[in-house]
């Protein structure tokens, strides 16, 4: 099985460091870059390894971590490098059918 990435979107350096810790002590995955957004109020980090490595870090960490998580996404490459059609994403709103955004607190749906 070839890389595959992982990436969790967190706010605040401190909890993606905290992140990061997790996702490095939970499965053999290798720390590849983070990136600060918004001077550090948003932090994306990015992981490699398996595909089974890689979906137990990032889920580890979005279940472990000092902040609640923004976004997290795990892209599954087979050896020659194509998707392995095992790409997911989440994120804490989620758009609905009729194109409003469903609020990841109340669950309500707004429009806009």
């Amino acid at each position: 099985m070839g890389k595959s990435y992982g990436f969790i979107e967190i706010p605040s350096t401190s909890a993606a460091i905290t992140a990061i810790d997790i996702m490095l002590k939970t499965a053999d995955v290798e720390f590849v870059t983070w990136e600060k957004k918004l001077g550090g109020r948003l932090v994306t980090v990015v992981v490699q390894g398996t595909v089974s490595a890689v979906t137990e870090a990032v889920e580890a960490a979005a279940a472990k971590s000092i902040k609640e998580v923004a976004a997290k996404a795990i892209i599954g490459k087979s050896s020659n490098g194509e998707s392995t059609g095992k790409d997911r994403t989440e994120s804490k709103s989620e758009t609905t059918a009729k194109g409003g955004k469903k609020d990841g607190k109340s669950g309500s749906v707004r429009n806009g």
